[in-house]
């Protein structure tokens, strides 16, 4: 067994506000705007150097969708930024219009609204520990660039990805499958030299000569694929690096080191198998492995498959959400490839089809002010792999925000927070609210 020390230390309270959001990443950022335009005074600390989370840290090339084909589902604060994106998208990327993501663009965009809103903010800072006492968060404490400090507020929300805070603080989640499998991640790259006009789609087509030719040291059989991004400029999101555990470290840095070398091996594929890659080159890999899945925590209500197949609609509605089931395969398996393209294709919505996402997936069981955002909501594993994508965490992030507001200024309990007037006012912000009635 290690040796254990005992460590203490005081620890300046730096900043005291009404709502801290950990994470500044598209559902921290939502809920910062949301909490602030609602009244509240705000901190994030974000660990990063940047706003943007897994379009920015992990350079995630492209936005999921952010409507169903008849409504803009993502409305609000997430319109707010695709209409940023298309209007001030640079010249080689217009007519610009999702899914492609400019992502110098996009980290203005978030600071811009970061800075209209009056949020406080900081980056390379983290949570690390959380002190609670009778089921109330009395203090995070964050480790900054040259300090550690404890920040007090009212209301707490988590919108780390991976439930940090909630995880500190002793809450109850879920991580994985039924063993703890989880869906492979993968190292996302920015390329140039590529012909677009050349280029034939899908590009996986050959994968199997690839395979025959032992091109790759494992036959990943799922290739997401090379988005554009700018003229002679791809994203890819290209091949997957399996068991990697997106909350320990140990795993992170293995996991990291194995998907490098795995990006010269694409690049080999991408130029001598691919029509328009010829020339590309891989310019630079994401500074952090990209993540699809890690905790989800348990709150008031868990969103499973059912109301994705019944369309749910709930009482404490706070948006409404279409992206399908995708899990991507655990290994590098036929079996487990089969099962993803089986339920990527059986589960998915026809035009103008959603299901609801209740408040009741925010609020933490056993704490009276924390929330979740992004992708730890309170979900199974079927609805996590859909609400986890960018658009889904503006819907989240901006409902967490705008109830942390209220029951900061109110003095309410997360768990009894007046629905309908966090409701009202996510109105007020745009979001796509059609069964709300006041």
């Amino acid at each position: 067994m290690s040796e254990i020390i005992q460590y203490n230390k005081e620890l300046p309270v730096k900043v005291e506000t009404d709502v801290f959001i950990a994470g500044g990443g598209p559902a921290g950022v939502s809920a910062a705007v949301a909490a602030s335009e609602a009244g509240a005074k705000v901190f994030v600390a974000e660990a990063s150097q940047s706003f943007g989370g897994a379009a920015v840290t992990m350079l995630v090339p492209a936005f999921m969708e952010f409507g169903n084909g008849t409504d803009f589902l993502a409305a609000g604060i997430g319109k707010r930024i695709f209409d940023y994106l298309a209007e001030n998208a640079p010249e080689s990327a217009k007519p610009y219009c999702p899914p492609n993501i400019p992502v110098e663009t996009l980290k203005l965009c978030y600071d811009s609204m970061m800075e209209e809103c009056g949020a406080q903010y900081c980056f390379n800072t983290q949570v690390i520990d959380v002190a609670v006492a009778n089921g109330e968060i009395q203090h995070v404490i964050c480790a900054g660039k040259g300090a550690i400090y404890a920040v007090k507020a009212k209301v707490y929300i988590d919108c780390t990805g991976d439930a940090d805070l909630c995880a500190y603080a002793g809450a109850e989640f879920e991580q994985g499958g039924e063993n703890g499998e989880v869906m492979g991640s993968t190292l996302c790259g920015l390329w140039t030299g590529i012909q677009w006009e050349n280029v034939v789609s899908p590009d996986s087509r050959m994968l199997e000569q690839a395979f025959k030719d032992q091109v790759f040291s494992q036959n990943d059989l799922h290739l997401p694929g090379m988005w554009p991004i700018a003229k002679g400029v791809g994203g890819s999101n290209t091949g997957h690096v399996f068991g990697v555990d997106g909350t320990n470290a140990d795993s992170l840095t293995k996991g990291m080191v194995e998907a490098r070398k795995r990006m010269q091996e694409y690049r080999r594929y991408y130029r001598e198998y691919l029509s328009g890659f010829e020339n590309a080159e891989l310019v630079c890999s994401a500074p952090q492995l990209g993540i699809r899945e890690s905790r989800r925590v348990v709150c008031d209500y868990r969103l499973v498959l059912q109301d994705f197949l019944d369309q749910a609609v709930f009482p404490d509605e706070i948006g409404r959400y279409s992206y399908n089931i995708d899990i991507h395969a655990n290994t590098v398996g036929l079996d487990d490839y089969e099962l993803f393209e089986k339920e990527h294709t059986t589960y998915r919505y026809k035009v103008g089809e959603s299901y609801g996402i209740p408040y009741r997936t925010l609020p933490v069981k056993g704490f009276s002010n924390l929330l979740t955002a992004g992708r730890c909501i309170c979900s199974d594993r079927y609805m996590q792999s859909s609400v986890r994508v960018m658009p889904g965490c503006y819907i989240t992030g901006q409902a967490a925000g705008t109830a942390a507001a209220i029951c900061a200024l109110e003095n309410v309990n997360v768990h009894d927070a007046p629905v309908k007037k966090i409701q009202k006012q996510l109105k007020k912000l745009g979001a796509y609210l059609p069964n709300y009635q006041e």
